[in-house]
C-alpha cells in the first residue's frame, strides 16, 4: 500500500460571512505540483434575503480553477463571454490561461430563497507551455458529468471529472493529462486505486471519516502521500465524500502571487500591468 507521508488538516479562514477552511497552502503544505490551492466553503444554511457568495470580478492567469458544487449554487460570468448558473452536483472548469475576469457569485433564487451551501474550489497549475493559453469555461450540471458504481461494491459511486478510470471518461478535457473524480461512499463502502509512483496524489476528504491503507481520516483533511509504488484501499467508516485527483508535477518553479500564478517574478509583474491595461478584456455588468 502506499505510504502516507502527512495529514494535513484544512484551516479555518472565514470570507465574510461564509464558512472557509483550507487545507492548502499552509505552513506545512505549500502545494502538491500540480495542484496549488483549495478552499472548502461550508456546510452552512443561508437566509432568505442573503448576499450570497463574495466573489465579485477578479483576474487570474496562469492556472486553472475546478469548482464543486456540493450544495447551493453559483452564478459565473466571464470577460471572454461565458455565463452559466451551475447547480448542486454539477463542476465548472475554467482555464484562465493568458487571462480573464471573472465572478463567482450565488443566483438571484438563492439569494432570495437560501438554503444549505457547500462549494469547494480547486486550482491547478498550468505548465509554462500552456500558460497564456487562450481563456475557457464549462460549467456542467450534474447530470452532464458521467459517474458509475465501483465494480462490486454498489456502495461506492465515482463521478468523472478528467481522465480514465478502468475506461470511463472524465467529462472535461484538459490541456495537461490529469485525473480527478469526485467519489461519494455509503457506510462500509470500499475501493482500490493504484496510482503511478511518478504522479502526485490530491485526496481530500470533504465529509465524513473514511480509512485509508489503515489510517482513519476525518473531514476537512488533507492526505499527502510518499511518491512510491503502492495502492489506496478506501473504506468509509460513515457516510463519505472524496475529492480524488493524480497527475505528473511539472517540476517548474511556482510563483503565486494573489490570482495570479507564474513562472517568475517577472512574469508576476507583467500580468499585473496587462490587467492594469485592459489586456484580460472588458467587464460588463
Amino acid at each position: 500500500m502506499r505510504k502516507i507521508k502527512q495529514i494535513h488538516p484544512a484551516e479555518f479562514r472565514p470570507i465574510a460571512d461564509l464558512i472557509t477552511y483550507s487545507p492548502m497552502p499552509t505552513q506545512s503544505l505549500q502545494h502538491l505540483d500540480p495542484f496549488l490551492f483549495l478552499n472548502h466553503h461550508g456546510h452552512q444554511n443561508y437566509p432568505k434575503g442573503n448576499n450570497g457568495l463574495p466573489f465579485g470580478p477578479h483576474p487570474h492567469r496562469g492556472m486553472e480553477t475546478v469548482t464543486f458544487i456540493l450544495d447551493g449554487d453559483i452564478s459565473h460570468k466571464d470577460s471572454s463571454g461565458y455565463e452559466s448558473v451551475i447547480e448542486a452536483g454539477g463542476v465548472q472548469w475554467m482555464t484562465a490561461g493568458k487571462g480573464l475576469i471573472h465572478a463567482e457569485v450565488s443566483s438571484e433564487r438563492f439569494k432570495k430563497e437560501g438554503g444549505p451551501l457547500e462549494i469547494l474550489q480547486l486550482w491547478v497549475n498550468l505548465p509554462a507551455k500552456h500558460k497564456m493559453a487562450s481563456p475557457n469555461y464549462i460549467g456542467l450540471q450534474k447530470d452532464k458529468i458521467h459517474s458509475f458504481t465501483y465494480p462490486n461494491d454498489e456502495k461506492v459511486t465515482i463521478q468523472m471529472l478528467a481522465g480514465d478510470w478502468d475506461g470511463h471518461k472524465g467529462a472535461f478535457d484538459t490541456l495537461n493529462p490529469i485525473s480527478i473524480s469526485t467519489i461519494h461512499m455509503k457506510d462500509g463502502g470500499q475501493f482500490e486505486k493504484e496510482i503511478p509512483a511518478d504522479e502526485n496524489i490530491f485526496f481530500y476528504v470533504v465529509r465524513g471519516t473514511v480509512n485509508i491503507n489503515g489510517t482513519e481520516v476525518r473531514f476537512r483533511n488533507l492526505v499527502e502521500f510518499a511518491r512510491e509504488e503502492g495502492k489506496l484501499n478506501i473504506t468509509a467508516n460513515e457516510d463519505a465524500v472524496v475529492i480524488l485527483g493524480h497527475a505528473k508535477p511539472f517540476d517548474e518553479p511556482i510563483v503565486a502571487q494573489g490570482p495570479f500564478v507564474m513562472n517568475s517574478q517577472q512574469e508576476i509583474m507583467e500580468a499585473y500591468q496587462d490587467y492594469q491595461q485592459g489586456k484580460f478584456g472588458q467587464w460588463v455588468e
